[in-house]
């Protein structure tokens, strides 16, 4: 019987009906005894009374014992057609008989009608509720998921509504998510597109002047190689990163987190970018507790950390340096990696962290996908990643939740 509300409603109305109807007949039956006994004992009283006029030698205890006599001789009523089993001697009493059986019958008939009413609405009810799902169901089958059923009540249908209506919701979302995949993923082929176009354009260009001009100088055509390289090492990196995060998109990565020293995570990093730090003389100074440990995905927060410090120096000025520090609490631990280049303009802090953005200070070999997957990263290891920026330089806050 758990959670057939409206089953206990009737089943209560039915008892409630019941108990009424059988309380109303015994305050009938009472009251008809009542008449009765008021009837029959005026007769007998008026009997006694004639009885005393006419006999006065006639005690009362003797009328008393006739009438307690158990006796049933009646041959004086037999005379009149009157017996002591079928007929009352009191006409009056053969009509209250008479009228309050059909009073209680009447009283009967419209408790079975009431009953029948509630059983009937019941089933009504019921079978609205049924068709309201069914073609509830039949709309969701035709993807329809505008359809709002939820209810607040408790009865096994309702408790059906609201599953459903659960159900239609995550439809809805699921179709909606769907619907923003289809729209991201078009939207990433089409930046895909863009980025590989341009590098490869260059490439078959280079590549056909090398073809076509077998006597070009040493140094063109070392040039050439050259730029080919750094175009083809430049898809090779849009390649592997937007492997990345195609891996994260699909949930198919899992996180292996052990417990690692801050500082083995941070020097891996920038054993990465020294190349690049060569390139442009930039020294990384780095500052915390060489003890400090951060339960992490060692292998992937080198990467977020790594092209974080990519950034940092491809905005920063030669001769220049990074400073990158660490610290911990007992609610997070932070990194905090702070360049002092050319900064980030106002317009271009909100979007640095969506894919394939480029801000206006870029260089012409950036991908604009290097902090995207950063945040991602860091973000599936319990981590947020904020940035600060003005003219004299960038600081990236990244927050590592216990």
């Amino acid at each position: 019987m758990k959670n057939k509300v409206e089953l206990k409603k009737l089943i209560y109305k039915v008892l409630f009906v019941s108990i009424l109807i059988l309380f109303i007949s015994l305050i009938i039956n009472i009251y008809e005894y009542n008449k009765y006994t008021k009837n029959f004992n005026t007769k007998i009283n008026n009997i006694v009374n004639v009885l005393q006029n006419k006999y006065p030698n006639l005690k009362e205890e003797e009328i008393i014992d006739i009438l307690n006599s158990k006796t049933d001789e009646s041959i004086i009523l037999k005379k009149y057609g009157i017996t002591l089993n079928n007929k009352s001697i009191i006409k009056e009493n053969d009509k209250l008989y008479h009228r309050y059986i059909i009073l209680n019958i009447s009283l009967l008939a419209l408790g079975i009608l009431i009953i029948i009413i509630l059983f009937m609405r019941y089933l009504k009810n019921r079978e609205k509720g049924i068709n309201d799902i069914t073609n509830y169901i039949k709309e969701l089958n035709k993807r329809n998921y505008s359809l709002e059923i939820e209810t607040n009540s408790l009865d096994e249908l309702s408790i059906l509504k609201n599953e459903i209506y659960k159900t239609t919701v995550m439809l809805k979302e699921t179709k909606d998510i769907s619907i923003k995949d289809k729209n991201n993923l078009k939207k990433s082929l089409e930046d895909i597109s863009h980025q590989i176009k341009t590098p490869l354009t260059s490439i078959l260009i280079m590549l056909d002047n090398l073809i076509d001009d077998t006597d070009m100088d040493k140094n063109t055509r070392e040039d050439f190689i050259r730029d080919i390289k750094r175009n083809v090492t430049n898809i090779n990196f849009l390649v592997q990163s937007i492997l990345k995060l195609s891996k994260f998109d699909s949930n198919t990565i899992t996180f292996i987190k052990e417990k690692i020293l801050i500082k083995d995570i941070i020097d891996n990093a920038i054993k990465n970018v020294n190349t690049l730090c060569d390139l442009k003389n930039i020294i990384i100074l780095v500052k915390g507790d060489n003890k400090l440990i951060l339960n992490c995905d060692f292998k992937w927060e080198v990467e977020a950390l790594t092209n974080i410090l990519k950034n940092c120096i491809e905005h920063s000025s030669l001769n220049s340096k990074i400073d990158i520090s660490y610290e911990q609490n007992n609610v997070y631990t932070t990194i905090i990696i702070k360049d002092y280049g050319c900064g980030i303009d106002k317009e271009d802090i909100k979007h640095i962290f969506e894919r394939f953005y480029k801000s206006k200070n870029s260089n012409q070999d950036s991908i604009g996908i290097g902090l995207a997957l950063s945040k991602t990263i860091i973000e599936n290891d319990s981590g947020t990643i904020n940035v600060l920026s003005n003219k004299t330089g960038t600081k990236f806050i990244i927050k590592y939740f216990k």
